[in-house]
């Protein structure tokens, strides 16, 4: 196939369902708690967008900005009110029968970094570091990006 050197190229980002969870984290005490908001594929369980912060809605609506150019047309999460407030209600589904990949997921995460476990010694002084280490393991992980390629 030859290709014009003008030929445009459209590439577009397309998921039909998603899971979204968030997993609960600290930095340096646990009075200062941390969440790594995410949301994945339903299809194919691959990470698509995550976000850290408080368990907050104004943190779910960066997510949810995220999720926009995917096209999801449903959304499967757990009760949390953030999702019930801000997923519109034809497209959202509440339950544990459609979040089993991501919840598997969040057991990997917790089991591959400690600093996600919820009894542990191992966690971040600073949030900044937290949120660092935790994003190279999902890149890593997700997208097989090589963190000494960078």
């Amino acid at each position: 196939m030859d290709l014009k050197s003008d030929a445009i190229i459209h590439v577009g980002l397309v998921c039909q369902e998603a899971e979204l969870d968030e997993q609960w984290s600290y930095v340096h005490d646990k009075s200062n708690q941390r969440w790594l908001w995410y949301a994945v594929d339903h299809a194919t369980n691959t990470v698509l967008a995550y976000v850290f912060g408080k368990r907050k809605d104004e943190v779910f609506k960066e997510l949810k900005t995220l999720l926009k150019p995917f096209g999801i047309n449903k959304f499967y999460t757990d009760d949390w009110g953030a999702y019930e407030r801000h997923l519109d209600e034809n497209m959202h589904i509440i339950g544990k029968a459609n979040t089993q990949k991501i919840e598997r997921k969040n057991l990997n995460f917790r089991t591959w970094i400690k600093r996600l476990a919820r009894k542990t010694i191992c966690f971040s002084k600073l949030e900044k570091m937290h949120d660092i280490v935790i994003g190279l393991l999902i890149n890593k992980v997700e997208f097989g990006v090589n963190i000494h390629a960078i």
